[in-house]
């Protein structure tokens, strides 16, 4: 039989010596004020991207009488970014839903939440159909 030597667990030694002593800051250009020590780096606002006119249809139509809010006419964006906005809906739905043939469909009559969240995204949401 053999023992295993065990890995102490008590926070062990600590370190002997600084690794960063020896550094200098000699030469060096001084830091911008934003980069001071503590705050946070300071970005500027990009501007909303525009993607474009988006399509918001309440159906009933072959869904065994379930109302579904469907959302087409999507240009510019492939499917991952469509599977992130329909999560974003589902969330604030509080429903479920799922992105199919191009389109995302979220459970439920939700169009002004769907639209609020197309409009924070940069979309112009239109509510199209009856």
């Amino acid at each position: 039989m053999s023992h295993k030597k065990r890995i102490p667990i008590d926070g062990g030694q600590g370190l002997t010596q600084n690794p960063f002593a020896e550094l200098k800051s000699d030469g060096l250009p001084p830091a911008p004020e934003s980069a001071a020590v503590g705050s946070a780096p300071a970005e500027p606002e990009a501007p909303r991207k525009n993607h474009g006119r988006v399509d918001i249809v309440r159906q009933t139509a072959g869904r065994g009488g379930k109302t579904v809010t469907v959302i087409s006419g999507f240009v510019g964006i492939g499917l991952p970014e469509k599977e992130q906005l329909a999560r974003a809906m589902q969330k604030a739905c509080g429903s479920g839903g799922a992105v199919k043939e191009g389109r995302i469909e979220i459970q439920g009559d939700k169009r002004e939440v769907v639209a609020r969240i197309l409009t924070e995204a940069g979309f112009r949401p239109v509510f199209a159909g009856g």
